[in-house]
């Protein structure tokens, strides 16, 4: 054969090669392309359009609505228990009153003249299951850390936010001591709500600071209201 007929025959073999190895890597990543258009592509919407989903419903959920126990101390007035029980039923839609009970042992200050608000609260809270809140009621009174002070006494304590808050009959003064004992219950309750002290004067929220502010109180202020309202209270 000579020299050209050879050089011809290799074009030759080297251009089918190259024609055989361009269609079958053309043919290979066509059938690539649509393997991984019917195999990622719905991977895709499986994976990430539920997790869009479950972001949009945690958005819009609603807030648990939770049932307020009404745990009064022995010796606290039966008639102011079932005065609160009413008042509230007129706010809350839940409310549960139950027998009263002893206090539990080691709850009272170094001097035994108080009882520990904070240490009551947790109590409180121990026998509470999840998503109820207790408030316990008590004529007797409480005290608890104040800053500077060990032993402060108080109208009352609560979580913020929390499962538990208690209230004292004790250093409530006046005439209207019963009106003032419900400012008092709906305040601690706002707490457990997640309710902080409210700037606005007038708002059940507002601090007491060490004094008898509660005749100046008079509503929830609209942002506490919200809050509650959302929370499940229902509020004119």
């Amino acid at each position: 054969m000579t020299d050209d007929c050879r050089l011809l025959k290799y074009v030759i073999t080297d251009c089918f090669v190259i024609v055989f190895l361009k269609v079958f890597f053309t043919e290979i990543i066509s059938n690539m392309s649509k393997y991984l258009y019917k195999i990622i592509l719905p991977a895709f919407i499986v994976i990430f359009f539920p997790a869009c989903n479950q972001r949009s419903n945690s958005a819009d959920k609603e807030p648990s609505k939770k049932t307020i126990i009404i745990q009064p101390f022995a010796g606290f007035p039966e008639s102011e228990t079932k005065f609160i029980a009413a008042e509230l039923k007129k706010l809350h839609p839940d409310i549960l009153v139950k027998e009263p009970i002893a206090f539990p042992e080691n709850m009272m200050n170094a001097a035994k003249t108080r009882y520990r608000a904070d240490s009551l609260i947790r109590f409180l809270k121990s026998r509470t299951k999840d998503d109820y809140i207790t408030i316990g009621l008590t004529k007797n009174d409480i005290s608890t850390t104040k800053g500077k002070y060990a032993d402060w006494g108080v109208f009352g304590l609560g979580y913020c936010p929390g499962k538990s808050c208690i209230v004292s009959l004790y250093r409530l003064k006046g005439n209207n001591k019963r009106e003032k004992l419900f400012k008092v219950v709906i305040h601690e309750l706002g707490h457990t709500e997640g309710l902080p002290h409210c700037p606005c004067n007038t708002c059940y929220m507002r601090d007491a600071e060490g004094k008898d502010r509660l005749n100046s109180l008079t509503h929830f202020c609209p942002d506490c209201r919200k809050t509650l309202t959302h929370a499940g209270w229902v509020l004119e």
